[in-house]
Formats: C-alpha cells, sequence, structure tokens
C-alpha cells in the first residue's frame, strides 16, 4: 500500500501498449462499490475473498498490467497464483517513502483511516514486517523512492521493461 503500482502500472502500460488494470477500481467496476464500502458490508476477510475471485479473473486477461492492492498476495494461494500466471515485481519500498505516499491519498485508504503519524508509521512498519514473506516470493523486485517527478516513473518503468526482456 502505497508504494506506486497504480501510478508506476499505468504508466508500464502505457508504455508497453497494453491495457492497465488496477484490481481494486476493478472490483469497485464489478461490484458497483467502493473498496471502503465492501469492507464494511462484509469485513477484511469477506473482501479479500472477493478480491480472490476478482485477481483470477483479471488474470485471464491477455497482454495486460495488472496492479494488486498491497494485501492481495498476502492472502490463500494468490502470490504463487500471480506468478503462475506472468511476471511479478515487488515494488520495495521503505517505511519513510511509503508513509510519504500514504500521507498524499489517505482518507481513500480503510486500512489506515484515523491513524495518528506515528500509529501510522507504526501500522507501516508491521504491515511491511508481515507481508514480506510473501512480497519477497514474487519473480523480481526494485527499490523505489518517493515519486516526485514524472522521470522517476519513467526510470522505474525502464527497469521493469528491462527485467521483462531478461525474463523472456
Amino acid at each position: 500500500m502505497g508504494a506506486g503500482k497504480t501510478t508506476i502500472g499505468k504508466a508500464l502500460a502505457r508504455e508497453m501498449g497494453v491495457e492497465f488494470y488496477d484490481l481494486d477500481w476493478y472490483i469497485e467496476n464489478r461490484f458497483q462499490k467502493k473498496i471502503p464500502e465492501i469492507f464494511a458490508e462484509k469485513g477484511e476477510e469477506g473482501f479479500r475473498i472477493i478480491e480472490q475471485k476478482m485477481l483470477h479473473e483479471v488474470a485471464e486477461f491477455e497482454n495486460v498490467v495488472i496492479s494488486c492492492g498491497g494485501g492481495t498476495p498476502c492472502f490463500f494461494d494468490n502470490i504463487d497464483y500471480m506468478n503462475e500466471q506472468g511476471e511479478t515485481i515487488y515494488l520495495n519500498a521503505d517505511v519513510d517513502t511509503l508513509y510519504a505516499h500514504l500521507m498524499m491519498g489517505k482518507s481513500q485508504r480503510p486500512l489506515i483511516q484515523g491513524k495518528s503519524q506515528d500509529e501510522l508509521k507504526e501500522y507501516i512498519k508491521t504491515s511491511l514486517d508481515t507481508r514480506l514473506p510473501f512480497y519477497s516470493k514474487a519473480k523480481h523486485q526494485i527499490q523505489i523512492s518517493v515519486i516526485e517527478t514524472k522521470d522517476q516513473i519513467k526510470d522505474f518503468v525502464k527497469q521493469i521493461i528491462e527485467i521483462e526482456k531478461m525474463a523472456h
């Protein structure tokens, strides 16, 4: 959460000339509800079940870039499934980078709403510690810094395209 998956994913898809799918947006579109509404109605467990089904649905699309939520790889067999379906890339960002990115859009994220700055930093650290065993299963990873310019986005996209070329 907050690594820049959507920002970089959109730019990557544009550069590659393929469709881009943000899994959260896809879920919202299919269910005609915002993610926070789904969380409120079904709880995190109910949301994760929906998320897994929608992941399987979009993974069947040909020639796409998919950005999934930060928790997606950590539930069920999602990371293994993602690795079977295509190239997976972990955008590895440290706590300070994630914090800076999350402060830009804090109100839209149900898992961090209402947290103080200290609580948010602690939540990020705890989440990273918990999720790292799953994230580290991605086939590739790139180090992410705070994204402030379009040139940085282009550089990250270039790194991913190089990874993609080497994988094939």
